[in-house]
């Protein structure tokens, strides 16, 4: 048998057991701090582990790194959500196991001793281990809007951007319906754009979303940006916390309102937009807003701008009618590749799309 083919070449390098664990807490710590639905947790496995477990050394590193973390104690998931999730541990627990774990029973205690509020927390784990955080209404739909909760398609989209962030590089971006702010924040936090405005029509997200990117440590209307810098900026940003911060401001927009003088303040690079088409009646108002925005600006003394748009395609006939609607008025669209590098968790069954927008001439 040759060296290349013996048994020890195939052997897994010492600690690599700790090593697997280690890595698979940490998934466990993702999906728990961004409230993933308990049923897309890897609790099969989990339950293998603590079958092949001599100790109780697993559940209380998934107990340190969720429920006892300081990020929990002071970003908490909703009062809900960790009943639950201690609930499937302890479940596992006793299936795998006839000696009792305090640590458990003593959390879920706390847990219970909790009072609910209308507000959680949600913090999403970037690669460089920094994260994003973001306080949420508990409920999908609330004081009449759903832009109080953050959507797949806004982590597809942010995903996308980190992937390919010399999109954004030294841009002046605007987002349409940014809701509580993920896809902005994470751009503004890796790719370094020149300026950076968030837009919604609802008064009451719109406050929710200075707090959200306050609490980031991103600074609204900020004047720090020197645009001479950017071509520095991008070759020795890398994640550096040190990288120059963008001009970031927030307005309210209604689509079906958009003037002339805003177009010809705002003047982005380019437009994102991410879950914004699930209804007609909207969808209607946001390709009248392109219209304005990318068509009459494309005049000599204006700039052309591109957009962005991801999409979680609930309804595809009517997505179909959306597309028809971009058609109507000359705005030409195409299929762009998606994010192929995981980062944050969500469901990745669910049929997403992001589409190029643009004037066509």
């Amino acid at each position: 048998m040759s060296a290349g083919c013996s048994p020890e070449a195939h052997s897994p390098g010492p600690g690599w057991r700790e090593q697997a664990e280690r890595s698979f807490v940490l998934s466990v710590q993702r999906s728990f701090f961004a409230m993933s639905r308990l049923d897309t947790l890897p609790m099969a496995e989990l339950e293998e582990r603590l079958r092949n477990s001599k100790d109780f050394s697993l559940l209380q590193q998934i107990l340190q790194q969720t429920v006892l973390h300081p990020l929990c104690n002071k970003y908490p998931p909703s009062v809900k959500y960790r009943r639950r999730f201690l609930a499937e541990l302890i479940k596992k627990h006793e299936i795998t196991s006839t000696e009792p774990l305090d640590d458990l029973y003593d959390a879920l205690g706390a847990v219970l001793g909790s009072e609910e509020s209308k507000m959680c927390h949600k913090n999403y784990f970037l690669l460089s281990g920094e994260n994003i955080r973001l306080a949420e209404n508990v409920a999908i739909i609330s004081e009449g809007t759903t832009g109080l909760v953050t959507w797949e398609a806004a982590l597809y989209f942010a995903e996308w951007a980190m992937e390919n962030s010399e999109v954004f590089n030294c841009r002046t971006i605007l987002e349409l319906g940014s809701g509580i702010g993920l896809t902005g924040i994470a751009i503004c936090k890796t790719c370094s754009p020149k300026q950076y405005i968030f837009s919604d029509s609802h008064l009451n997200v719109l406050q929710q979303l200075r707090k959200n990117i306050l609490s980031n440590g991103l600074l609204l209307d900020s004047d720090t940006w020197n645009s001479k810098d950017c071509e520095v900026e991008a070759k020795s940003r890398n994640g550096s916390a040190e990288s120059q911060s963008p001009k970031i401001s927030v307005v309210g927009l209604e689509w079906a309102e958009v003037t002339k003088e805003q177009v010809a303040e705002l003047q982005p690079d380019i437009i994102i937009a991410t879950d914004v088409v699930y209804d007609p009646e909207v969808f209607l108002c946001l390709v009248s807003a392109l219209k304005k925005l990318l068509i009459d600006t494309s005049s000599e003394k204006m700039k052309s701008s591109v957009v962005y748009l991801a999409s979680t395609i609930r309804n595809p006939e009517t997505y179909h009618q959306f597309k028809m609607e971009l058609d109507k008025v000359g705005i030409g669209h195409q299929v762009i590749t998606g994010p192929t590098t995981k980062v944050f968790p969500y469901n990745r069954c669910t049929k997403m799309e992001l589409l190029k927008l643009y004037h066509e001439t």
